[in-house]
């Protein structure tokens, strides 16, 4: 179901091992707090749009679905955030630019940011926009080169789950 950053063919990175998710049983321990959920889909659009715009960064408002909202059964607590959308830049933006206000994202979502730094380094900067959670890429755009990061720069744990979101409907 899950899998840390690399995927079959893809190299390790230097440092990191995998290990498989494993659900607690209700309660949230030190290493759950270190972990960063993420679906497979989400990164492949994530590091396709990357390329992309090489050799201009991204930055983008990644938003969450909580695991047991998911169709099937993802082995963790039902309210561990899973990383499933983005948010464009660019929606809201005039109206931003106007009244100050982040229109393009919704109340309550945008706990974490999508950031790319085409030239590096691989490490969060004083520069970037930070968020509780960071997801940063740089180049080649493979798993491997990306990492997630919480807002004081450490490095967390990504996993990469095989899990479709639940479908949206719009009423």
């Amino acid at each position: 179901m899950s899998d840390d950053t690399t995927a079959v063919g893809d190299e390790t990175t230097p440092g990191t091992e995998a290990e498989p998710d494993r659900a607690t049983d209700g309660a949230t321990d030190e290493s759950e707090r270190q972990r960063v959920h993420v679906t497979r889909g989400l990164v492949d659009v994530l590091l396709d749009m990357a390329e992309e715009a090489e050799p201009t960064s991204m930055n983008l408002v990644l938003a969450p679905t909580p695991a047991g909202e998911f169709d099937e059964d993802l082995g963790l607590d039902p309210e561990t955030p899973v990383l499933t959308h983005f948010y464009m830049a660019e929606a809201g933006q005039s109206v931003s630019a106007v009244f100050g206000m982040d229109l393009g994202t919704p109340a309550g979502r945008g706990r974490a940011r999508f950031l790319t730094h085409p030239q590096g380094p691989f490490e969060l900067t004083e520069r970037d926009d930070l968020a509780a959670v960071v997801l940063l890429a740089v180049p080649p755009w493979e798993r491997r080169t990306l990492a997630a990061f919480d807002r004081a720069g450490r490095k967390l744990k990504l996993v990469v789950l095989d899990a479709e979101p639940p479908q949206e409907e719009l009423d």
